[in-house]
């Protein structure tokens, strides 16, 4: 028989090579880059268990079902009374790197006894990517596997020993050395400086914290004989309680247990279309939006601690523990797959949420007024999108106004037209006096609340909400007798020279609160014009004076500021009745930049001359020695 080399040789083709694969660089990609730590060495070891137990299952449902460890620091070792395997088996499932023991779908050939029976029943297994006790190499130096099959029990019990380098031993058992059970037997003997991983306090922590929730009874025995339960089954969210209160309790404490907090609210997740059980806790405190994970069991096994998308972006004020069969994890199996089926279970469990929150709005609004003083800023961005919670939740909604910090229904019914500011700084400046004149004036400054308040008409017919302008605020402010107008004409047309260049005109009127002497009045179209000039005066400056003459011919006059000088103000009486013209100039100047400073709008280069200006005038004023023209010469 011709070789198949000689036979490509002969067809000038080159004969075909398999890849070399190097395990301590596998053990290392491992490590290094594919897990987050070596604890992961328990899972593998559990998964491997659990799924033998499952497969064994499948042919005798009155099989065995119990996963034993043993720890003392020297080695440690996990009995199963699962499946078990042959000695073909072993070669294929325990030295090859990248086979799944679950066989991609039309794909029959070569599969053996267990196999057969773990295609069967795949969806109900854990493991996934072919890589199997070899990731235990993390932590181990040498990996001994004892096994013997359930399927065929005539066959001998089989040991499988290989060590960190890449190679293995395969022996047949008899006598005393086999196995008289069904079942497989796996010892890890740690490798140098990882002696930690395999004492008996961190592998019942590691085993605890990954297995759980796992179907089947799973206890791990130290070296002086003491016994701790692993498993802590059923979960708290499939255990019967004697009264809703105190199954709310119970989540509540699992809460606490597992998560480190005492919740403010529960949220049941039954979704059995998804496959999903558990629970959503919301969080005590607002914070950031990333502030932790979520907690995630794949058919019991802990998938991860911290996986993010598992609910929409709103939903920041909440933390779940599922556990589900319906997700996909990436190949560490530390995090969720991002597909399709992560899409329909983000969006299921949203809509509990959003349903849980209309549920609170409707029967128990002292609970919803609660979790809203929190984490009202997370309803605020569900509200948004949803016109139907935004009407539900509107009673209990803060918003900053000038009557205080209420909702916006109890707002409406003292203002009927709503006045919405561009930002916080334009609130803060008006809203003392547009609450004395009785205008009413929300915060549009703050995340969502601008796009909430101007969905406020849909939820409540009849209520009007119009943007704040220059001209509205002006209207409420009370005018000035003619007469009074009249004999502060002087202090005006001081005024108007000193703020004309900085495009800003006056006006007198009456208004409180009676500390504030001026209120500057900035509108839109105002801010977007000085940008504008702005702008032209930069490029003037960085080009020949053909150009600036031209940019200079195309500004044009458009909105301009207003400085509303207060007629009820002493000091505004004060330079009304001053003789002295420059120091009346001065006293505009100061008072224009208190009122600049109170808009908190920046500061133009103009204007910070204007304000060093108008300091010194007042400081020379102030100490007898007012500022003396500049001649050129020093003294």
């Amino acid at each position: 028989m011709v070789s198949e080399s000689a036979s490509a040789a002969a067809r000038g083709v080159s004969p075909a090579h398999a890849f070399q694969v190097d395990l301590r660089g596998i053990v290392d990609l491992l490590s290094h880059h594919l897990y987050s730590s070596p604890r992961v060495f328990v899972r593998e070891l559990l998964q491997n268990a659990v799924d033998a137990v499952t497969a064994r299952r499948a042919v005798d449902p009155e099989a065995p079902a119990a996963v034993r460890i043993s720890a003392t620091g020297a080695r440690v070792r996990v009995r199963d009374t699962g499946i078990g395997l042959t000695e073909p088996e072993v070669h294929r499932f325990l030295a090859t790197i990248g086979r799944s023991s679950k066989r991609p779908d039309g794909d029959p050939n070569g599969i053996g006894a267990a196999e057969q029976v773990l295609e069967l029943g795949r969806g109900d297994f854990l493991g996934r990517f072919g890589i199997g006790l070899l990731a235990c190499f993390v932590v181990a130096d040498e990996i001994t596997v004892v096994t013997k099959s359930a399927v065929h029990p005539e066959e001998p019990a089989v040991e499988w020993r290989g060590a960190a380098d890449g190679r293995y031993r395969v022996r047949l058992l008899s006598g005393a050395e086999a196995p008289t059970e069904p079942g497989t037997t796996v010892t890890l003997t740690p490798g140098p400086g990882k002696e930690f991983w395999f004492q008996a306090p961190r592998v019942v922590e590691l085993a605890r914290d990954y297995g759980s929730l796992l179907p089947y009874e799973t206890v791990l025995e130290d070296e002086a004989g003491y016994t701790y339960r692993i498993t802590d089954t059923p979960a708290v969210w499939d255990r019967v309680h004697p009264s809703p209160s105190l199954r709310r309790e119970a989540l509540a404490a699992y809460c606490q247990d597992t998560l480190g907090f005492a919740p403010l609210d529960v949220v049941e997740l039954d979704i059995p279309l998804l496959g999903i059980r558990g629970a959503a806790y919301i969080l005590p405190t607002a914070g950031p939006a990333d502030r932790g994970g979520h907690r995630v069991h794949l058919k019991g096994m802990l998938l991860s601690d911290q996986a993010r998308g598992l609910l929409p972006d709103w939903a920041f004020f909440a933390r779940c523990v599922i556990d589900t069969d319906a997700l996909r994890p990436t190949a560490s199996r530390e995090a969720l797959y991002e597909d399709d089926r992560l899409t329909a279970v983000r969006e299921a469990l949203g809509a509990r949420l959003r349903d849980w929150l209309a549920g609170l709005a409707a029967t128990d609004p002292a609970r919803l007024n609660r979790v809203l003083a929190v984490h009202y800023l997370g309803v605020k961005a569900l509200a948004r999108y949803d016109d139907d919670l935004f009407a539900l939740t509107l009673p209990w909604l803060p918003f900053e106004t000038t009557a205080g910090r209420v909702p916006l229904t109890e707002f409406a019914d003292r203002h009927r037209v709503v006045h919405l500011t561009a930002g916080d700084e334009e609130f803060q400046q008006i809203a003392p006096i547009a609450a004395a004149a009785g205008l009413g004036v929300v915060n549009g400054g703050y995340t969502y609340d601008a796009e909430l308040v101007r969905k406020l008409p849909r939820a409540l017919p009849g209520v009007v909400v119009a943007d704040l302008d220059p001209d509205t605020v002006a209207a409420h402010l009370d005018g000035v007798d003619p007469a009074e107008e009249l004999a502060a004409g002087r202090l005006l047309a001081v005024a108007r020279r000193v703020l004309d260049p900085l495009d800003c005109d006056v006006a007198l009127r009456a208004f409180h609160p009676l500390t504030i002497p001026a209120l500057l009045l900035d509108g839109r179209e105002a801010r977007h014009e000085r940008a504008r000039a702005d702008e032209q005066d930069r490029a003037a400056a960085e080009t020949d004076d053909l150009w600036a003459d031209i940019l200079g011919a195309l500004r044009t006059a458009g909105p301009r500021a207003r400085l509303v000088l207060n007629h009820r103000s002493s000091l505004v009486q004060g330079l009304i009745e001053l003789d002295d013209a420059e120091l009346a100039a001065t006293g505009v100047e100061a008072v224009y930049g208190q009122a600049l400073l109170l808009s908190k709008r920046p500061i133009r280069a103009a204007e910070s001359a204007l304000l060093n200006r108008a300091f010194l005038g007042l400081l020379g004023h102030a100490v007898g020695r007012g500022p003396r023209p500049e001649t050129g010469d020093e003294d």
